[in-house]
């Protein structure tokens, strides 16, 4: 279809209609759409930090990397659906120690990857989405390839604004750290706005998946503007 990227959730449930209805494994369906693909990038959109070893999730995601070809994001985010914790036996804790765990891990991920044998073959750009303002886009700035969050333009020019002001406290050019937003179907007409907010990478969740007209429509608009 033209697609420049194709991501997954890492949650064990839906979050919304039938909340019971077939699911299934996240990073298990990222592999097998990674071996079945060619050019899109592919990533996790985005892994719950709690919910693997950081050492394990680098190693998974230099796997991935090899598998693709060299075209896998790690997105990484604290965590927050309750029901997943719950039913899978995680400790759900509480916003600020999930935030706390992330923050540590990653260190942790990014020295992992450093000694994997083979090393990974792409860039693996690490991605981290949220919109905390005070954890979240510091930890962005800090050591993201790439951010993600979601909400109007207008907010979400706002909070690229507050990750401006990080990369100025912690010295980094805030050109390098790719700008993308999760939009909804409903939004899809909305592309152009996010855009002009700062948006780089522009990603519509489908909620199913047979319904492609608005990712049709995203890829469209993505043309016209060559």
């Amino acid at each position: 279809m033209g697609a420049n990227s194709i991501w997954v959730w890492d949650h064990f449930f839906p979050l919304f209609g039938d909340l019971d209805a077939p699911h299934f494994e996240g990073w298990t369906l990222l592999s097998a759409m990674a071996a079945d693909t060619e050019r899109a990038m592919v990533g996790t959109m985005v892994t719950c930090n709690s919910y693997r070893n950081p050492e394990l999730l680098a190693d998974m995601a230099r796997t991935l990397d090899h598998l693709s070809g060299g075209r896998m994001y790690l997105g990484v985010g604290s965590g927050w659906f309750e029901r997943d914790y719950n039913e899978y036996g995680y400790d759900f804790g509480t916003v600020g120690s999930r935030l706390r765990q992330l923050e540590a891990d990653i260190p942790r991920m990014q020295a992992r990857l450093k000694k994997l044998n083979p090393p990974a073959i792409g860039s693996l750009p690490l991605l981290i989405g949220g919109s905390g303002e005070k954890v979240t886009l510091r930890l962005v700035a800090q050591h993201a390839d790439a951010w993600n969050t979601f909400g109007p333009p207008e907010n979400y020019e706002r909070l690229s604004g507050v990750l401006n002001e990080w990369c100025a406290k912690v010295d980094r050019n805030p050109a390098d750290i790719e700008r993308t937003v999760s939009i909804q179907a409903d939004d899809v007409d909305d592309v152009g706005r996010y855009i002009d907010a700062g948006a780089d990478h522009v990603i519509v969740g489908l909620n199913s998946p047979f319904g492609l007209e608005p990712l049709n429509s995203l890829i469209a608009q993505r043309d016209s503007l060559g």
